[in-house]
């Protein structure tokens, strides 16, 4: 199934039905009078949070929605029927936004919420309203109210405990397939993902759920590479878990301190959430992978986990740690790792002789 995580529609509400001009007309019943019933109301728009739906494909193709209009009255005071009420269904995690105003109209993130957006206009009197001592036969009934029509802007943004960041080709893909049931593509290319991937963790009766971002790329809070379209699926996230890789073309401790500037310009927030390091594709570097992932770990002053998804080594270790994490109340949560602050030891220097991180084979340098 394709991830649409945006879309415009139009929406509109249905209209009330016009009130009825009827007189009663019944044998042995001279001079009657009004009974002509009230118009039906139209129905409503509401938007529907649904943990079945997980994209917002089906409003990619089909764009304009209409709720059922009222119907009209009838005679013997009978009420029109009102409008169908049209519900949306969308994927928790999801934004209603005005496209005319810029208005936000609605957050969906619980599955169940539910946001009444366009009200149906109201049912029209029927003539019966309009009787009165002086005019007891009145022609007047009014007609039912329009109903409401607005444009509106969907975006999804994914709802998860963790997400992946890194480079192209970190090995974050590997990673959420071997810790979940996911099923995202990978490849020994950059950009393999193009699309966010979302996968349910089950570890010692623990269940939290990964997103695995696409690559993050220098510049991308300003629109290079795909970052820019996909960095809001991170803004739900509770713990950011960062994957250094030991293939990637540049130092580890600039590679984070890219990735943590990206985010940072993106929304400041982010990188006030609790962070794990990791050093994966540790399988790369053999009987070195410890030895490098505690290097690493002093350069950076957090500690670092060396693991590989191909190997399936060092996941446990990281799983405790992130459900350490989410289980943490928010007031006694664990400083966040921030990479760019002074006192970071080796900020932006090269790494020291005997603390570089050169897999064992010949890595394949790639431009990002």
């Amino acid at each position: 199934m394709q991830f649409i995580d945006e879309a415009v529609i139009v929406a509109s509400s249905g209209a009330g039905g016009p009130g009825s001009r009827h007189f009663r007309r019944e044998k042995h019943v001279p001079r009657g009078g009004p009974d002509g019933g009230d118009g039906g109301r139209g129905g409503d728009v509401v938007m529907v949070a649904d943990d079945r739906s997980r994209t917002l494909l089906d409003y990619h193709f089909e764009r304009h929605y209409r709720a059922g209009d009222g119907a009209g009255g009838q005679g013997q005071k009978k009420t029109g029927r009102d409008g169908t009420e049209l519900r949306l269904a969308v994927p928790p995690g999801t934004q209603v936004w005005d496209a005319e105003s810029g208005q936000m109209l609605a957050d969906l993130t619980a599955p169940g919420q539910t946001v009444a957006l366009l009200r149906g206009g109201n049912g029209g009197w029927g003539n019966v309203h309009f009787a009165t001592a002086t005019r007891q036969a009145p022609e007047r009934a009014n007609q039912g109210q329009p109903g409401q029509t607005r444009t509106l802007r969907l975006e999804l943004k994914l709802l998860a405990d963790v997400a992946l960041v890194g480079l192209p080709n970190a090995g974050k893909s590997s990673l959420i397939r071997a810790i979940s049931a996911s099923r995202a593509e990978v490849a020994d290319y950059p950009f393999t993902t193009l699309v966010p991937n979302l996968g349910v963790v089950r570890h010692r009766g623990r269940v939290f759920t990964a997103a695995d971002i696409p690559g993050l790329v220098e510049g991308a809070a300003g629109g290079a590479g795909l970052g820019l379209r996909f960095l809001r699926h991170v803004e739900r996230c509770r713990v950011l878990a960062w994957l250094l890789s030991p293939a990637d073309p540049i130092d580890p401790v600039d590679a984070i301190t890219l990735l943590r500037r990206e985010l940072a310009a993106f929304d400041a927030d982010l990188c006030q959430r609790p962070a794990v390091v990791c050093l994966s594709k540790a399988d790369l570097l053999g009987a070195d992978a410890d030895a490098a992932a505690r290097a690493l770990s002093d350069r950076l002053g957090v500690p670092v986990f060396a693991i590989s998804a191909a190997a399936r080594t060092g996941l446990d270790r990281l799983l405790d740690a992130l459900a350490a994490h989410l289980d943490a109340p928010a007031a006694s949560a664990q400083e966040p790792f921030d990479p760019l602050r002074e006192d970071l030891p080796g900020s932006g220097q090269p790494a020291k002789k005997g603390e570089h991180l050169a897999p064992a084979r010949t890595a394949v340098r790639r431009k990002i």
